[in-house]
């Protein structure tokens, strides 16, 4: 049998992507399977699958969201503040520069790159739109992270264009939110489809 091949989209503002990025790395790991990263703007994804921003959401769902989060946090044992500081960041520079990480270094060093950007938004509430924030972060990771902060402002156009294309993409595949998984054409979207990803994958 072959490796599996599994498309990853991520968002590096999503708490849902936070709350599954190691799991879904060490799973991948575990089954020897490759995988496509791709970098989602959400903002440019839901208007085209029936997504709604955070803010323009039912009062009912909010709240829903916020109990959800809470208790994945508390379930996979991961520190989550479920209103940070700084969501939305201020700046997209998060993903411009998971973009840069992806061309530069491939793809598990974005795998990592993007849990340390996760992990500063929503378990250390700094924000992932400063470029200091940024560099910091990517640095503790490995990786030459004011470098990589410099290549994102000076390319900040053609790495745009890179993130408007998976986003395109992800569209073509009818993703619609992250994390999502897709395997052999099957969708596995959110967090809590891991187990069932890694029952899939058992079985294949």
């Amino acid at each position: 049998m072959t490796a599996p091949m599994i498309d990853y989209y991520l968002s590096p503002f999503s708490p849902w992507t936070y709350l599954g990025a190691a799991r879904f790395r060490e799973l991948a790991a575990r089954h020897q399977a490759k995988i496509g990263v791709f970098i989602v703007d959400l903002g440019q994804v839901f208007p085209e699958t029936g997504g709604l921003p955070l803010p323009k959401r039912a009062p009912q769902r909010q709240a829903y969201r916020l109990q959800e989060l809470a208790r994945f946090g508390e379930y996979h044992n991961l520190p989550i503040n479920i209103k940070p500081a700084f969501f939305p960041p201020s700046s997209p520079l998060a993903n411009i520069v998971l973009m840069a990480v992806r061309e530069a270094h491939g793809t598990e060093a974005t795998l990592h790159a993007s849990e340390a950007l996760l992990t500063q938004i929503w378990a250390k509430e700094t924000d992932i739109g400063d470029g200091a924030v940024v560099a910091s972060a990517l640095t503790e990771a490995g990786l030459p992270g004011k470098a990589l902060v410099d290549e994102a402002h000076k390319n900040a156009d053609a790495l745009s264009a890179l993130v408007a294309r998976d986003s395109h993409a992800a569209i073509e595949a009818h993703i619609f939110g992250a994390p999502s998984f897709v395997v052999d054409g099957q969708v596995f979207w959110g967090q809590d489809r891991l187990d069932m990803l890694d029952w899939y994958l058992s079985k294949r």
